[in-house]
């Protein structure tokens, strides 16, 4: 391979893995950003939740998905009109009439809570391992000139999906305490 291949093999892998960097970046603000914004309070509340029932949430397979409520949501704004709302993920399982505060993200609503912690954090870092490591793969390759063997990046995703699974129930399962504690 000649000089000038090579840097020109080195400059389309650096432009890739900058390319596979900005879809994740994208594709996480697209998808599970919002809702991790909201079940993290990084952004004001909304308004608030009047419950009038919850229960015990089941996934698409069936398996326990944490608490979800029912009730009609109250906007901060004046004048902005009253709905029905699904609190997702929510702290406890409220009586009817408590008053919960809440953010909205695409129609539903969110407050800080471990399930909505846990949930939000593994669909991100779900999404995020994968292009992390064609990224690496891609700065490897960028660095060396040529494309290097594999094993090492495709071990490192699967330990990446491991510690992402991990975290997750960990994060779950803290940050009730944190938020306690603060």
């Amino acid at each position: 391979m000649t000089a000038g291949t090579k840097d020109t093999v080195r400059g389309l892998a650096l432009l890739g893995s900058a390319a596979v960097l900005a879809l994740a970046g994208w594709l996480v603000w697209l998808l599970p950003g919002p809702q991790l914004v909201a079940v993290l309070a990084l952004r004001p509340v909304d308004g608030t939740l009047s419950v009038s029932e919850c229960y015990a949430a089941s996934d698409a397979e069936g398996y326990p998905g944490g608490t979800e409520c029912e009730g009609v949501y109250t906007p901060r704004r004046a004048g902005a009109a009253r709905r029905e709302v699904l609190l997702v993920g929510a702290a406890a399982e409220y009586r009817p009439g408590s008053a919960v505060p809440v953010r909205i993200v695409r129609g539903k609503a969110y407050e800080p809570s471990g399930p909505a912690v846990g949930h939000a954090g593994a669909v991100t870092g779900f999404l995020l391992v994968p292009f992390l490591t064609l990224a690496s793969w891609l700065l490897l390759w960028a660095r060396r000139g040529r494309a290097g063997k594999g094993e090492a990046h495709l071990i490192a995703a699967l330990a990446g999906l491991a510690a992402v699974a991990v975290l997750s129930v960990a994060a779950a399962l803290l940050f009730p305490l944190v938020t306690a504690v603060l």
